[in-house]
């Protein structure tokens, strides 16, 4: 088996994925879901992305990509590069890695990725960040799982995942 590039994310029926650099929902599901796929393994992320964080997050390498050739995280131990290609050689001796975002990254990683994990929310938001589109004829969906909305998850969702095709 090669190498796997995944995009990790979480969109809205509309592709929404934030306002502001903020989250539109909160889905603590979700969160562990995340936590459980990405631990242990790179994640390639934006600038801005990074800088939502409060810290860095645990049992992960973050590589940032930032056109700022002068940017220096606030947190040692981050590689910041000025590319995705850079940032994909940064992980090719990995077997798994992820891009997370945000929604220029995922569109500049869409191309090298060979899998997607997409939680689906069920609603529309206003945002200013968007999920690129699925070509279906590129990627097959391989797996679906559905979460009804309950006391701790305002909406329904249902978690995806695509291979290239």
């Amino acid at each position: 088996m090669g190498r796997t590039i995944t995009l990790i994310a979480a969109a809205a029926e509309n592709n929404a994925l934030g306002i502001d650099n903020d989250l539109l929902w909160h889905l603590p599901d979700d969160f562990k879901r995340f936590k459980t796929l990405t631990s242990g393994h790179m994640i390639i992320m934006g600038r801005k992305t990074f800088e939502t964080f409060p810290r860095p997050l645990p049992n992960r390498t973050h590589i940032i990509i930032t056109r700022d050739k002068g940017y220096v995280p606030k947190f040692p131990g981050c590689i910041v590069v000025h590319s995705m290609e850079e940032a994909l050689q940064r992980t090719e001796k990995e077997s798994l890695s992820f891009i997370i975002g945000g929604g220029e990254i995922y569109m500049l990683g869409l191309p090298y990725a060979n899998k997607i994990e997409l939680t689906r929310i069920h609603a529309t938001f206003e945002a200013d960040t968007f999920f690129p589109e699925i070509d279906k004829s590129n990627w097959k969906l391989v797996a679906e799982t559905y979460h009804p909305k309950d006391g701790r998850h305002l909406y329904d969702f249902t978690y995806l995942t695509y291979e290239k095709v």
